[in-house]
């Protein structure tokens, strides 16, 4: 259930990064409230995952899919650069999210 919580963790970090584009500085109120209702999910399914998973590998799983999302989202939402490299170095990311998981006893 761990990995569970914490692949939902790093979802809700990819709303709260995005979510931070829309809250114009915080100056629009419904953006406003679902980022940081997102932040406060994210870090509490984080602080659920971190009750069974080693510190270093859960910090950097969660904040791995934030990353891989946030930037998926970036290329889809707002139109940032999709180049061939950028690309492989998002599948680096989703490679050490990948062994990080193998080499990770189960929870």
């Amino acid at each position: 259930m761990a990995w569970a919580y914490l692949f939902l963790a790093g979802l809700f970090e990819v709303g709260w990064a995005v979510g931070l584009k829309f809250t114009d500085g915080f100056s629009r109120p419904l953006p406003t409230a679902l980022t940081v209702a997102s932040m406060i999910v994210s870090l509490g399914l984080l602080g659920l995952a971190l009750k069974n998973l080693p510190l270093g590998t859960a910090y950097a799983v969660w904040t791995g899919v934030g990353t891989v999302g946030t930037v998926m989202l970036g290329i889809m939402l707002f139109g940032e650069a999709a180049d061939a490299l950028r690309l492989a170095c998002i599948g680096l990311i989703v490679a050490g999210i990948v062994g990080l998981k193998l080499v990770t006893p189960a929870a």
